[in-house]
């Protein structure tokens, strides 16, 4: 049998789940015992308190109607006394209908069968006065108005059952809940710590609670000490190897700087440049989780920042929509240089860059789009992958750059909990890069 409609209708959150987990065996408890024992109990007892009352009320009708007249049925009846006390009252003025509160489900049985069983009663009023029954029974001297107490037809006080059980099964319940989120406090934490390391901060973090979660915890643990080291030697072995290699590479270009201006030495110094400009990019990319730590950041100030730098150096960046107030958990220097880095693939490939900023409830979404001939959308998923340089056709008369700035910019988005989007400028013509943050 199939479930997958019921869950588009349960809660999302554990502790919803937990604590529909243990209020509906409760409920169902209480309907089942309301159902079964008030029902099958409290209607039997007061099916048989009503019988031994109807043949009370038989025997007293009997009186009343071989009584000679009125007078005299009056008089019989004042005699008998107590529980049972009767009066004569003129013809017509009897109870009319049956009358009782909606909730009272015993006093619907006793009026059944009252009913049921004799046939001379005029109306019944379960609501008058408080604990009594007022009846009217047609006599052959009139109707005759019957009052006497409730006990006689129904168990004392039946509601008290389920007042009872009401109020244990909510201070049960409480009681439940209250150890239920204090088992459940340690997965939340747990929690709370995984989605911060995937933002990329490292909050202190001890396991505790249950055994399970215990181990859990403590495999969360192990599992960000191994990923922290192994950021920690990917950035240390692509900082060294870049560092070892400007050496030899200053003394080409010392040696190339004293040979003469031939075509040769420019192809050779060409050469340099671009091994240069591949050993920036492996820096660059090697500090993209590097060790700096999130820190509350104004992300418009950080985007006008960067629209600026830009301009400075001669690029044709303008600033769009900045719809983004107050302050984000960010690594500003890691984000400006993700930035930096799209602005000018962006200026690279087009002649115009626009940056925008815009907020949700779940992310920070820069945007940094351009006029160029943009990227196939076959190979967006190849272009975020390092190294991964396009046709020549894009790359003319640009440069053809060393195919990291994409993956330096996803590298970042990823350690903050966030994404790299590619699509096509809906104004400018060109790609369309958004930098996805989590907040």
């Amino acid at each position: 049998m199939n479930f997958d409609w019921l869950k588009r209708y349960m809660p999302r959150g554990l502790y919803q789940r937990a604590a529909l987990i243990l209020i509906l065996p409760i409920v169902t408890l209480q309907l089942v015992v309301s159902i079964v024992f008030l029902q099958r109990h409290f209607e039997g007892v007061t099916e048989q308190m009503t019988s031994n009352v109807v043949i009370e009320l038989r025997y007293i009708v009997d009186l009343v109607n071989s009584a000679p007249n009125a007078e005299t049925a009056q008089l019989i009846t004042r005699s008998l006394g107590e529980p049972l006390r009767f009066d004569i009252v003129v013809p017509g003025e009897g109870i009319e209908g049956d009358k009782r509160l909606f909730y009272d489900l015993t006093g619907k049985t006793a009026i059944e069968v009252l009913r049921a069983r004799m046939d001379t009663i005029q109306g019944i009023d379960l609501v008058s006065k408080n604990a009594r029954v007022l009846l009217s029974l047609e006599t052959r001297h009139g109707p005759v108005d019957v009052e006497f107490s409730r006990r006689r037809v129904t168990a004392s006080n039946p509601h008290q059952l389920l007042v009872l059980t009401v109020f244990t099964a909510i201070l049960m319940t409480i009681i439940a809940y209250l150890f239920l989120r204090n088992q459940l406090r340690p997965i939340k934490r747990l929690s709370e710590a995984s989605s911060a390391f995937g933002r990329g901060q490292s909050v202190n973090y001890r396991p505790s609670g249950a055994l399970e979660v215990r181990a859990a915890g403590q495999a969360f643990l192990n599992m960000r000490n191994r990923i922290e080291r192994q950021i920690e030697q990917r950035t240390l072995m692509l900082s060294g190897v870049s560092h070892d290699l400007r050496t030899p590479l200053t003394r080409l270009k010392l040696g190339l700087s004293m040979m003469d201006d031939t075509e040769e030495v420019r192809a050779l110094n060409r050469d340099v440049e671009d091994m240069e400009q591949l050993l920036d990019a492996f820096l660059s990319f090697a500090r993209g989780q590097g060790t700096e730590q999130p820190e509350p950041t104004d992300p418009a100030a950080l985007v006008e920042r960067v629209v600026e730098n830009a301009r400075r150096g001669g690029q044709e960046v303008a600033l769009g929509a900045v719809e983004a107030t107050g302050e984000a958990m960010l690594r500003p220097v890691a984000v400006q240089r993700a930035l930096e880095n799209l602005v000018g693939n962006a200026v690279r490939y087009g002649n115009r860059c626009r940056v925008s900023l815009s907020m949700t409830e779940e992310a920070l979404v820069f945007r940094v789009e351009d006029d160029g001939p943009g990227i196939p959308e076959e190979d967006w998923e190849n272009a975020l992958k390092p190294f991964f340089r396009l046709e020549p056709a894009r790359n003319q008369n640009r440069g053809s750059g060393v195919g990291l700035g994409l993956s330096i910019a996803l590298d970042i988005a990823r350690s903050h909990g966030g994404t790299l989007r590619l699509g096509r400028s809906a104004e400018l013509g060109g790609l369309q890069v958004d930098l996805v943050v989590a907040r």
